[in-house]
């Protein structure tokens, strides 16, 4: 605690910025039913754990895909090394400016993870037979998504500034984080 303080007070620290996702639910009626943001991911789950959630996958307001899945997954380069991670998404380095979005255990042919351009809207629609939806926020903030209403996803306007008091490069935080064997390197070849 005592070096942290003194690098605070040293000014011997960086501060990086991260992407940041807006969230809003749309209902039938266009009508906004509401907002949130994320710094990880939104996570679009079916309310009744026992059934399917029926969407269909839209990124920039053409359609991609229509599936029955466990949820979508919408996340930052931050959170992709979190629960889109688990569901089968790709590791984004944090300095990447994309939305990564990763169908959940889908009942689909086509339901791979998706990198989009950081200026793209992603939105979910939940079919109208179906039951209520949510939409997920880091795990914790909730928003309702009733049956037949959408969630559209954006970079958010706002990015969390954080403080890295080191310097070590993403690569060894994630080769630390995930334990990854790295026994037997030996690094370049000089010539």
């Amino acid at each position: 605690m005592e070096k942290v303080i003194g690098q605070v007070i040293d000014r011997s620290y960086r501060v990086v910025e991260r992407m940041t996702l807006d969230i809003a639910v749309i209902g039938e009626h266009g009508d906004v039913l509401g907002r949130g943001w994320a710094l990880n991911e939104c996570s679009i789950e079916n309310s009744d754990r026992s059934r399917v959630l029926d969407a269909t996958l839209e990124v920039d307001f053409r359609p991609v895909s229509s599936f029955g899945c466990d949820g979508v997954l919408i996340s930052t380069p931050t959170g992709s090394t979190a629960y889109a991670f688990s569901a089968g998404g790709p590791v984004m380095w944090p300095q990447l400016d994309a939305i990564l979005v990763v169908p959940n255990n889908a009942h689909a042919l086509f339901a791979k993870p998706l990198v989009v351009a950081p200026t793209s809207t992603v939105a979910v629609e939940s079919e109208r037979q179906t039951t209520q939806a949510t939409a997920v926020m880091d795990g914790q903030r909730r928003l309702t998504v009733p049956s037949g209403s959408r969630v559209e996803v954006v970079r958010g306007e706002r990015p969390v500034r954080w403080v890295r008091l080191d310097d070590r490069p993403f690569t060894d935080r994630l080769v630390d984080k995930f334990q990854l064997p790295v026994s037997g390197w030996r690094g370049p070849r000089g010539s």
